[in-house]
């Protein structure tokens, strides 16, 4: 099992180039499923969680070539088994994306209950509520979702699916199931990612009709088939987020190029707020960052919200900043795990139930420490990077889940990180 080797202490200089994002590229690899032409999607990431969604199409029957640039290529016209085992996505929740589209398409699907990081519920009942309402029968046993067509129907119909609570894997299951579906669904409560509107935009390419992605109301009329299409996977704002906490951690100026500052407003006015120099520029984002930063209190909640995948590397940043603090939580329930190896570090976190209490220290000195999810592994690098000594980090492969070889493009950027195997 490989770790992270991080002797901290330097300053981040110079420009690092922001990869595709993992969650507009795992949704618009089961959009593909929805038509018989081929797909080309550019700025794919390397991801654990990309290869594990390119095996599981490949189960089914669907042709997939990829480069080393990020392209990949998707033929779905040969599908012959409509089905999602356990062994192919038991650790990755994206699995439920294959959903809609099978069911749009085939009329059937058999998709296992999505695993992922231990971080909290993230419940189907909603999933199974909207399509449910565009005709479909699902049943779930044996930790599998077994579902098909109505008796009497040919395809799914439309529908008004208000949705409990904003899901984001939910709105984009909706999507590509509507998309295919006769006649008009309206989506109440979507989710507003800039993950959801780059699918929306793939579809719309593919012969789709959506209007309103990027709000919390969208509309889709219903088409008989899509055709092929090619697509550049949006920028990953969380990565991109990432980054821009690391250098405002360790000091120094960087060029995230490619990422989208409209994509990351609250994140931006936090670092801001803190002291760290952030502005967009011609095709990125500069961040410059000098001496100790202010400690900030935050809330997560739905985009344009602080997003919940940022809470635990500002929380990394908070650690070594002037002051108190308080973090909150909103979306998971379990997502302060990165709290005790921060600890470890000398960090001073007390928690509450779904608030951290955060008291900034001058430094953070080097230890062993573990990875318990992908954010929280973001959270331990950034920590390693400011901690005086060496720093260890294990169980990255949660990091390798969500991160395209993030060593190396901190070490491009002045780190002394190095991956080395157990």
């Amino acid at each position: 099992m490989d770790k992270l080797l991080i002797r901290g202490g330097r300053n981040l200089r110079g420009v690092v180039p922001i990869s595709g994002a993992k969650n507009a590229a795992l949704p618009e690899l089961c959009a593909c499923l929805l038509t018989a032409e081929p797909v080309t999607l550019d700025n794919v990431p390397h991801l654990q969680d990309v290869n594990t969604m390119v095996r599981l199409i490949r189960n089914m029957g669907v042709v997939v070539e990829r480069d080393d640039a990020g392209q990949v290529r998707v033929d779905a016209s040969a599908l012959t088994s409509p089905e999602a085992p356990y062994e192919l996505v038991k650790t990755m929740r994206a699995s439920v994306l294959a959903l809609g589209p099978l069911l749009a398409r085939f009329g059937e699907a058999t998709v296992s209950l999505p695993g992922g990081c231990a971080i909290g519920s993230r419940p189907v009942d909603q999933h199974i509520m909207g399509l449910t309402a565009m005709g479909a029968d699902i049943v779930v046993e044996h930790g599998y979702m077994i579902a098909r067509l109505a008796k009497g129907l040919d395809r799914l119909h439309g529908a008004r699916i208000t949705t409990d609570m904003v899901t984001v894997t939910g709105t984009e299951n909706f999507l590509m199931a509507a998309a295919l579906a006769d006649g008009e669904t309206v989506l109440e409560n979507a989710a507003q990612e800039p993950e959801i509107s780059d699918l929306a935009e793939m579809l719309i390419a593919m012969g789709a009709q959506i209007e309103g992605h990027g709000t919390s109301h969208i509309v889709v009329n219903g088409v008989k088939e899509l055709h092929g299409a090619r697509h550049q996977v949006v920028a990953d704002r969380i990565e991109a987020g990432t980054f821009l906490c690391a250098v405002a951690a360790t000091g120094g100026d960087v060029v995230l190029t490619g990422a989208r500052a409209d994509h990351l407003e609250a994140v931006i006015e936090k670092l801001q707020a803190a002291g760290a120099q952030v502005t967009a520029v011609e095709g990125g984002i500069r961040v410059v960052s000098q001496g100790r930063l202010t400690a900030q209190s935050f809330r997560t909640t739905e985009y344009p919200g602080f997003p919940t995948d940022m809470q635990a590397q500002f929380m990394a940043l908070n650690c070594i900043s002037d002051g108190t603090a308080t973090v909150t939580e909103t979306i998971f329930e379990n997502r302060f795990m990165h709290v005790n190896e921060l600890v470890r570090l000398g960090a001073h976190i007390q928690i509450d139930g779904r608030r951290s209490v955060v008291q900034g220290v001058p430094r953070l000195s080097g230890a062993s420490i573990m990875a318990t999810d992908l954010r929280a592994s973001a959270s331990l690098v950034i920590a390693g990077l400011v901690a005086e000594g060496q720093t260890v980090v294990d169980r990255i492969y949660h990091l390798d889940r969500g991160y395209d070889r993030m060593e190396s493009k901190l070490r491009g950027l002045g780190a002394d990180i190095e991956r080395v195997s157990a």
